[in-house]
């Protein structure tokens, strides 16, 4: 049985943002890009490595999709590149003929059938990044 798990980066006050830079998700004008930055060390540095060593397929919201989508399949020589490129990454979406992304495949609609499915079968746990609506969804039908 597999799990679903997820590595974010949340603020106490509800910001979900990858440790990127000032200029990372602007959206809504939001000025605080890369908060995470000035606060990482070599623990988390730790955490993600170890995070991203074992098996998994990613779960991913839409939006952390496309955000992904346009970053991560461009980049060379970088360890987690090529992991995220490799797996599956499932999609919560309702315009799944647009996942260009190699090994992207759409949730279909009733995500959460379709993750309590994929829970029961084997494979790699289910790992999400960012994505927090899908968060949402999974703990109020508990499955994370």
């Amino acid at each position: 049985m597999r799990k679903i798990t997820t590595a974010t980066f949340v603020s106490l006050d509800g910001v979900m943002q990858a440790p990127g830079g000032p200029e990372e998700d602007p959206v809504g004008g939001f000025e605080f890009g890369g908060w995470t930055f000035h606060y990482w060390d070599d623990v988390g540095g730790a955490f993600i490595g170890e995070t991203f060593a074992k098996p998994f397929a990613l779960l991913l919201g839409r939006k952390t999709y496309d955000i992904f989508a346009a970053h991560w399949p461009y980049q060379k020589d970088d360890p987690i590149a090529d992991r995220f490129n490799a797996v599956t990454k499932y999609v919560a979406t309702h315009q799944p003929d647009t996942l260009s992304w190699q090994n992207s495949q759409s949730l279909g609609d009733d995500v959460v059938a379709t993750l309590r499915q994929l829970k029961q079968e084997d494979g790699p746990d289910l790992l999400i990044q960012g994505s927090s609506e899908l968060i949402q969804t999974l703990l109020a039908n508990d499955l994370i």
